[in-house]
């Protein structure tokens, strides 16, 4: 199962993780795409998103127009939270301009502690 873990990390040990996983032959484990502040994850994955996100996970290749049908929203809202999705890394365009959700699951990990 090909998984992407959502996490907050600071930039400096995102790029050491970054830096070991380079220098493997065979990256071990899910894939991972590291936010520097919690606020920072939330601002790109809005409520209105996760459930994009959840009509993607493994529908395969879809156009823009499909995806805003099958969460029941307006193509432009849809285009832009895409887009947002796409520049974060989470989703994928195809060849043929269509977009992929290109794991079989999510997973967000950050850590809420006292000051």
């Amino acid at each position: 199962m090909k998984i992407v873990i959502l996490d907050v990390k600071r930039p400096d040990d995102a790029m050491a993780d970054f830096a070991l996983a380079w220098q493997t032959e065979t990256p071990e484990g899910p894939a991972r795409i590291s936010f520097a502040t919690p606020e920072l994850l939330w601002k790109v994955l809005s409520a209105k998103r996760w459930e994009l996100l959840k009509a993607l996970c493994g529908a395969g290749p879809l156009s823009i127009r499909e995806a805003a049908r099958r969460v029941k929203r307006d193509v432009k809202a849809v285009h832009g939270d895409i887009t947002a999705l796409l520049n974060a890394g989470v989703l994928d365009r195809v060849e043929d301009g269509r977009i992929l959700f290109p794991f079989d699951a999510l997973k967000i990990e950050f850590l809420l502690q006292a000051a």
